[in-house]
């Protein structure tokens, strides 16, 4: 493939939907309105763990206006639990409830306001139970089980992973990781080293919430969604109803910001039974902080070394709370301990993550999911190692880091980038060693995995113009723009020429939706290979090598037709395996590196230069990947320095905009960079990586090394809030004054 003279792969161009979007024209999940729409409010439960012992819906169902009001009970014709791992969560709960502020009833009025008010009108008596508070008490063997009942057996969907009588533990599921032997690492070692670090739960905070809209017309379901993933949304969906495909079909508008909590079904299936209910278009629109958070962990990372700082071995265990059901906390768990094991060579490796029910709002993906925990442990173990060998920190990173086409993990994909270059350029723009300056790595795998499908549909019109048919779900990071820009160079024809379609999983060919940076990357291989077959079928028509345009493209498609009509059509698809032999597409990196000010008066760190570092390979548009570069980074800000979410006897105490403390432009580094590499060594088209989740992983422990090498103090639990801080700083204070003494 020829790309045309002029470019438009590589160059910032304007957002496919930057007027839309600046001038409010664009629709959002929350703008929707259908004819004939009704809405519906959520009762939510008090507690975090009680027995529902009665519903009294009277008097909400009396209140002129209203005309349904749901209890889990009174679902029926359907399958009652839904999950994209386990299908354990109800959509409305049947006799228990697991956290505070699960759904319990579902009112649907005539608007809105008759919804809230009919809603506060549902008296329900609860039971309360012992919940579980936290990963210590789920694993005591006198814990409640939260997952018993003998009804499990019939929602899970593995079956073989759970028994035939539902859970006998409050562990969710667990992963390990291992090569080589640990314990010959060890005996190998001159020295052994082991810490405890904690990651907060956090909100994702997006700012649309989650909204859902479902129509029944002639048997046929229709959702408008503000999901990552319309294609899971309709299977679950399908199987909720004992449907075909073909009969559901899922709509997804602009989302106004998804990290991962708009991963797979939330409340489409609750909008698809209320709709069935009341014969009319039903909106759900709901409160994302009792739906889902990141997963609070705790991560002890023990390794072996030589004196001279090679590491012989590492052991790792990783705690996360899943909360009340499982949503991808299995798939979270597996990746948590793969990732919590560094970019390191490492002869001997054992790691091993379980995720763990507890009666608090479910955790699921957010942004490297599994990774910000590991490496956030990994890396800040990495500087304390460095400082008991009296080592610089880079140096040691340098001496153990793997190389360009080396095998990191005996089975995986070969790493395809050079990472200590890339740890080298953040040094170099740092000024390492400063004495108030910190370091840290972000690697995971990307792309998903290599089992992984991915379709798309470029259609050529007889104009010159051009229609790309993908599942590229746009959620502020660009997708449709870098998709047009893939489709537009592969057949030579101007940017503005090419349409990038909204998904609609009648119109879209399949694909796993946009997640762990895989929407450029595979999605838009998909893209590159149907332009590529578009291309071909020119060429075939008489399209000469070295023309471009739409002149000569509209030209070709018309004389491949022998009139003004037709159009010419291309497929691409990735299967499985696509992308080689290992499970992992690419590699992720991101290097991050602080310089901070503390005030040793008030313990306030503040975060004076931040330079972050992103392995794109190619981008696409440059700007865009900085921008989710630096969100990225400035996301991990938050929950280095002062986000979580904060529980007390099960009760969610700041689950709105007002008490949780997000990043705002004041808590902006004063000097905030991005750095791309373009080595053009991925697997994507033109040789693009993803970005985007890289660089909120090392941000924690670069701002901890920091501190900690400006104050001579080591934090273990983020975040690092001035009383923690201001904590540490005193007791340093009375150790030296004691010393002194």
């Amino acid at each position: 493939m020829v790309p045309s003279p002029t470019r438009v792969v590589g160059v910032s161009l304007p957002r496919a939907d930057a007027v839309e979007k600046v001038t409010g024209k664009a629709l959002f999940g929350t703008d929707l309105r259908i004819p004939d729409m009704v809405h519906a409010k959520l009762v939510r439960s008090p507690h975090a763990h009680a027995r529902i012992a009665a519903v009294d819906i009277g008097a909400a169902k009396a209140l002129p206006g209203v005309l349904t009001v749901l209890t889990g009970r009174a679902i029926t014709g359907c399958r009652p639990f839904f999950g994209p791992a386990y299908a354990d969560q109800p959509i409305l709960p049947l006799d228990e409830v697991l956290f505070e502020g699960e759904p319990v009833v579902a009112v649907v009025a005539v608007d809105e306001a008759t919804a809230s008010r009919a809603a506060e009108l549902v008296s329900v008596d609860y039971e309360p139970l012992q919940p579980v508070l936290d990963i210590d008490q789920a694993l005591r063997p006198e814990a409640p089980l939260l997952h018993a009942s003998t009804e499990a057996s019939g929602r899970f969907k593995d079956l073989a992973d759970l028994g035939a009588q539902g859970r006998s533990t409050n562990i969710c599921h667990e992963a390990t990781f291992r090569w080589g032997d640990v314990a010959t690492g060890f005996a190998e070692a001159d020295r052994i080293f082991e810490h405890t670090f904690t990651f907060p739960p956090v909100s994702h905070v997006s700012l649309e919430p989650y909204v859902s809209i479902a129509r029944w017309q002639a048997g046929r379901l229709e959702v408008w969604s503000s999901t990552q993933h319309p294609h899971a949304v309709r299977a679950e969906l399908a199987g909720i109803f004992g449907m075909g495909l073909q009969d559901v079909r899922v709509h997804v508008p602009y989302i106004g910001g998804a990290y991962g909590n708009k991963c797979y079904a939330k409340y489409e299936p609750l909008a698809a039974v209320l709709a069935r209910q009341v014969g009319l278009p039903v909106r759900v629109a709901e409160d994302p902080f009792h739906t889902l958070t990141r997963h609070a962990a705790r991560v002890t990372v023990k390794t072996g070394v030589r004196l001279d700082g090679t590491i012989t071995a590492r052991q790792t265990h990783t705690l996360l709370d899943t909360g009340a059901y499982s949503d991808i906390g299995p798939r979270v768990a597996n990746k948590a301990a793969y990732r919590a094991i560094g970019p390191y060579r490492i002869p001997h490796v054992h790691s091993h993550a379980a995720a763990v029910f507890t009666d608090k709002v479910p955790a699921g993906a957010f942004r490297g999911y599994g990774a910000p925990q590991g490496m956030w442990a990994v890396e800040s173990h990495m500087d304390l190692i460095a400082q008991a060998l009296a080592m610089d920190p880079l140096a040691f990173r340098l001496k153990n880091l793997v190389q360009a086409g080396e095998l990191w993990n005996p089975s995986d994909t070969p790493i395809d980038g050079d990472f200590p270059e890339g740890l080298r350029l953040l040094a170099r723009r740092i000024g390492w060693p400063s004495a108030n300056a910190g370091l840290a790595i972000g690697v995971k795998d990307g792309g998903m995995t290599n089992n992984t499908i991915a379709q798309a549909n470029v259609r050529v019109h007889h104009d010159g113009t051009a229609t790309v048919q993908v599942d590229a779900i746009e959620m502020g990071q660009g997708m449709r723009t870098a998709m047009g820009q893939i489709a537009a160079e592969v057949l030579g024809i101007p940017f503005t020429a090419v349409h990038v379609a909204l998904p609609d999983t009648d119109e879209m060919p399949w694909d796993q939706g946009v997640s762990a940076s895989r929407g450029t990357t595979v999605v838009g291989r998909a893209v590159y290979e149907a332009a590529g077959d578009c291309l071909r079928q020119l060429r075939d028509g008489g399209l000469r090598e070295g023309e471009f345009g739409s002149d000569a493209v509209s030209r070709t498609v018309r004389g491949i037709f022998g009139m003004p009509g037709g159009e010419v059509v291309g497929h691409g698809a990735i299967k499985p395996g696509h992308f080689g032999a290992g499970a992992t597409v690419y590699w992720e990196a991101g290097f991050g590196a602080a310089e901070v000010s503390v005030d040793r008066e008030t313990g306030v760190v503040r975060v004076e230069r931040y330079v972050t570092v992103a392995d794109v390979g190619r981008a696409i548009n440059p700007d865009s990947a900085e921008g989710q570069d630096l969100g990225g980074a400035l996301m991990g800000v938050g929950h280095t320095l002062f986000e979580e979410l904060s529980f007390q006897d099960g009760q969610l105490l700041n689950g709105n905009l007002v008490d949780y403390r997000v990043p705002t432009f004041s808590d902006m580094p004063d000097v905030f960079e991005s750095i791309l590499i373009e080595s053009e060594d991925g697997p994507g088209p033109f040789g693009c990586k993803g970005v985007g989740e890289s660089g909120i992983i090392p941000v924690a422990p670069a701002i901890a090394n920091a501190v900690a090498r400006a104050c001579g103090i080591r934090i273990y639990d983020l975040p690092l809030t001035p009383e923690r801080v201001w904590t540490a700083l005193e007791r340093l204070r009375l150790e030296a004054a004691g010393c002194e003494a």
